[in-house]
């Protein structure tokens, strides 16, 4: 998983704290429109504290746009708690919308987070990957998908490259922990496609290319992207970027590819602006409808921007651990983590306010011409 969509897990958190006392009415509604399993959205509420009611209405608005699936991020700590004790009480709110609106769920399950592992229960401690043990994996992730049959794809790991940047060594074990959770699921749970995700900005930017060859198993090949340069300033054009997501495919080999998470920020403060987005949203569904045969899913990331300083200011701890940016002076962590936060914070399509930013419109009308 890209670091920002840890300020989506936050807003989530803050969500289902206010919300998980309520219970979840009028669940059945069918909408008769027609959608595309392939296309998503990470669905997201404008605020970081927010009303069952407000919710649904973002879950609305998002399935009228015709796409068919969205992600959610789950964590190992969330679900059980305790081990062998599951709480379903934040899972089954943000499924249930999703079941509500008849989309399809890619599943983030972060074994390994970027640099981190985890997040683990406590009950696990901070296991090396030597240590983590296939059985518990499988054990939990049957749990998920057994509850939730609208979970169709599971990313194991995310911002893959970031893990193995410096530890090479663990490739080889990383691998074998993967392929036997893949065996074990895929005994259970035939049809559920399982793959790891990598940053390909991060990956092109850093000469990391090998990283993802030797980790492409699974069903598929999953790509976050953002059009930046290390220190998280937008540095393409549109037209580039999309002559960049092309190089997908070789990384990929046999493999089909999906795209986790693909962005463009309004933030001038990184050199986005609003008519980069709507051209970039054009951009990428022509490589989408170009190269459809190949990929998995598409999903844009996100609906909402957040207000200003709500996203990532500081480097984000997951449990005890800080995920940290290599580099000095203009390269430091917190000179990179600020331009991280201002990218995400306008990575929406929709403002903060509510207001449709012109990429909305854009991203309506290119579902509409591939549905």
């Amino acid at each position: 998983m890209d670091k920002k969509s840890l300020g989506i897990i936050t807003g989530i958190a803050v969500i289902i704290a206010i919300v998980s006392v309520i219970l979840i009415t009028n669940v059945d509604v069918v909408s008769n429109q027609q959608t595309n399993e392939k296309i998503g959205l990470v669905i997201n509420s404008p605020n970081q504290s927010t009303t069952l009611q407000e919710l649904d209405q973002v879950y609305s608005e998002a399935s009228d746009t015709g796409i068919g699936r969205s992600n959610v991020y789950l964590f190992w700590n969330i679900v059980e708690p305790i081990r062998g004790e599951f709480d379903w009480k934040q899972s089954d709110i943000l499924m249930g919308m999703n079941e509500k609106n008849n989309l399809k769920v890619t599943l983030y399950f972060s074994i390994i987070n970027g640099e981190t592992l985890g997040p683990f229960p406590n009950w696990i401690g901070k296991p090396s990957l030597n240590s983590i043990g296939k059985d518990r994996v499988v054990s939990v992730l049957d749990e998920i998908l057994s509850r939730y049959d609208i979970v169709d794809t599971v990313i194991l790991a995310g911002q893959t490259e970031s893990q193995f940047r410096f530890y090479e060594q663990n490739i080889p074990v990383y691998k074998e922990l993967f392929n036997g959770v893949y065996e074990k699921i895929k005994e259970k749970h035939p049809d559920v496609k399982i793959g790891n995700s990598f940053a390909l900005h991060q990956v092109l930017n850093k000469n990391l290319q090998y990283i993802v060859t030797e980790l492409s198993v699974g069903d598929f090949v999953a790509f976050s992207y953002s059009p930046v340069d290390s220190l998280n300033d937008i540095v393409k054009t549109p037209e580039q970027a999309k002559e960049e997501l092309q190089q997908i495919f070789d990384l990929a080999g046999e493999k089909k590819v999906g795209l986790f998470e693909i962005s463009w920020s309004t933030s001038d403060f990184v050199g986005g602006s609003d008519s980069q987005q709507r051209e970039f949203v054009g951009k990428s569904f022509e490589f989408y409808t170009e190269n459809e045969s190949k990929i998995e899913f598409f999903n844009w990331y996100r609906q909402y921007d957040r207000p200003d300083g709500t996203c990532i200011v500081e480097a984000p701890t997951i449990g005890e651990d800080t995920l940290t940016v290599g580099g000095s002076g203009f390269g430091s962590s917190e000179h990179v983590a600020e331009r991280l936060s201002h990218y995400i914070c306008s990575a929406g399509l929709i403002d903060n306010d509510g207001n449709p930013k012109s990429s909305w419109n854009e991203f309506k009308k290119q579902i509409e011409m591939i549905n």
